[in-house]
């Protein structure tokens, strides 16, 4: 497809996207409007922006790539994702978030938290952790949307970059929350009537596509037989490198994390009522299998179009996995789908990156310094403004640092951060009583240290890149004994996160007991 054509296509898109941000600016009055909505958000649009928010570019770039280098076993994710992420999120986890939120008219995640455990503390902590760590996640969106438009478009990666950041920006801090929902619920429409056609388009039949795909098992490259590749219909062998990858990172990170990501959470305080929170769970449901399922299944499915026409695998045709599906897409692909496609794509980078930077953003205005600009306006959002802003210079800056095929870790780390940090004092205050502010911040420090330590010193993934362990021991890690140092963070610091919350609350709840008696 021309570059005219293309450039036509996305002109429109934007234009869409304008006038649907220029709505949530004129619908915004206040901060409770910029930041939640006013409570009052259509169930399905909550719906459609959740599950938009949850599928960014790096499901469908990072992980369709891991599905085209290492198989179908990320299918496990999909599972997991839908069970967790949708069905015990909305229903479990949401229905108590609404009631809390509205109780304590919370507005953000800490806030959330912040209000129930009566800790300053605690809420300053969670938004601090959310400022700092999510521009990594932001960055890694950005990367897998800056790829694509590079791939389509074959323009420098850094112009792809900054235009990209550039439009999501725009909406972000003038719609607010509102403008980031209108988008959020387009974005979602289009990738998943994007994915319906996926298969039509490969004109291949389900049972002979895997059919073929199992008989190329012995193409697997030799790198990645030595970590327990075993074809791309088939689980790694048990225990190997790429298991403990696939299962405790990719599976586990995102699986469990999901259940603990502000930009998530937030949402269920958005609606009125309940049963509007049960109308969402068949939407995301089927979101998620037809969007994350299609992709995951065509990624592997890629390595038959790779040896037809290049005559090797995908892996082997380009070694950035972050690259495979755009370039798949651009060559396999007819030239209306790769058009729509690509809307597809920008639509879940941008999708996720609102809700980040709109996440960011009220942590730094509405959490970390809530007075900034209220001296003349107890409603301000100025604070909340400056904030997105902050968050887009740092993620923009942070995505030059990337290395190639960390689109599906980055995610995975933060998530799995995220979990380890806030999913056991956010549980504990949703479900169990005897919860306390001192095991709250027990739980959230350790959480947060202990994947910290874990990543700087224990997983090899990441001690060995950034190289402080062995500066300090003059080893990749501190434990190089297989298979510790293929353990997932997630593994060491959420369990741990989870003894110091429930031990010091129950210390800390009798000794609450004692004085009152």
């Amino acid at each position: 497809m021309s570059t005219l054509t293309l450039g036509i296509v996305v002109i429109i898109y934007m234009f869409i996207l304008a006038w649907l941000g220029y709505i949530g600016y004129k619908q915004t009055k206040n901060a409770s409007d910029y930041l939640l909505g006013g409570r009052k958000v259509n169930p399905v649009i909550m719906a459609l922006s959740y599950g938009a928010t949850f599928i960014s570019a790096s499901a469908i770039v990072g992980f369709g790539g891991v599905a085209a280098t290492f198989g179908m076993g990320i299918q496990w994710l999909c599972l997991l994702n839908m069970f967790m992420g949708v069905v015990i999120a909305f229903i479990i986890f949401g229905r108590n978030t609404r009631k809390l939120g509205e109780k304590y008219n919370a507005r953000t995640f800490p806030q959330l938290l912040g209000l129930h455990y009566n800790s300053r503390a605690i809420q300053i902590f969670i938004a601090a952790i959310i400022f700092i760590g999510m521009p990594l996640y932001a960055a890694v969106v950005m990367k897998g949307g800056a790829v694509f438009i590079e791939q389509m478009f074959h323009i420098d990666l850094h112009l792809a970059l900054l235009i990209f950041t550039l439009i999501v920006a725009a909406y972000v801090i003038t719609g607010g929350i509102k403008g980031v929902l209108y988008t959020d619920a387009l974005q979602a429409v289009i990738m998943f009537a994007c994915m319906l056609f996926f298969y039509r388009v490969m004109d291949m039949g389900f049972i002979e596509a895997n059919r073929k795909l199992t008989e190329i098992a012995p193409l697997v490259p030799e790198r990645f037989k030595e970590v327990g590749h075993q074809g791309w219909t088939a689980m790694p062998v048990t225990g190997s490198p790429q298991w403990y990858t696939l299962v405790t990172s990719l599976i586990l990170g995102v699986g469990i994390g999901c259940l603990a990501q502000p930009q998530l959470v937030v949402r269920f305080m958005m609606v009125e009522s309940t049963k509007q929170l049960n109308r969402g769970v068949l939407i995301g449901c089927v979101f998620l299998i037809v969007t994350v399922g299609a992709i995951y299944h065509v990624g592997a499915l890629s390595n038959l179009f790779f040896l037809k026409t290049e005559g090797v695998v995908a892996s082997e045709a380009i070694k950035d996995m972050d690259k495979i599906i755009p370039l798949f897409i651009d060559r396999a692909m007819p030239e209306w789908f790769s058009a729509v496609f690509m809307l597809c794509i920008l639509s879940a980078s941008m999708s996720t990156l609102s809700a980040q930077f709109h996440t960011m953003g009220a942590s730094f205005g509405a959490d970390i310094f809530p007075e900034l600009g209220h001296r003349k306006n107890a409603n301000s959002t100025m604070g909340v403004r400056i904030g997105v802003l902050c968050s887009i210079l740092v993620s923009y800056i942070i995505c030059y640092t990337l290395s190639a095929g960390v689109i599906a870790r980055g995610t995975a780390l933060f998530m799995g951060i995220c979990a380890a940090t806030f999913l056991p004092a956010y549980f504990c205050s949703l479900f169990w009583k005897k919860a306390t502010k001192e095991g709250a911040l027990a739980s959230l420090w350790t959480g947060a240290l202990a994947s910290l330590f874990a990543m700087l010193f224990l997983h090899k993934a990441e001690a060995g890149a950034v190289g402080l362990c062995n500066m300090l021991s003059g080893r990749d890690v501190l434990i190089d004994i297989y298979p510790w140092f293929a353990i997932d963070p997630i593994l060491f610091a959420l369990p741990l996160s989870i003894v110091a919350m429930v031990f010091t609350s129950l210390i800390t709840y009798k000794k609450q007991e004692i004085r009152r008696y």
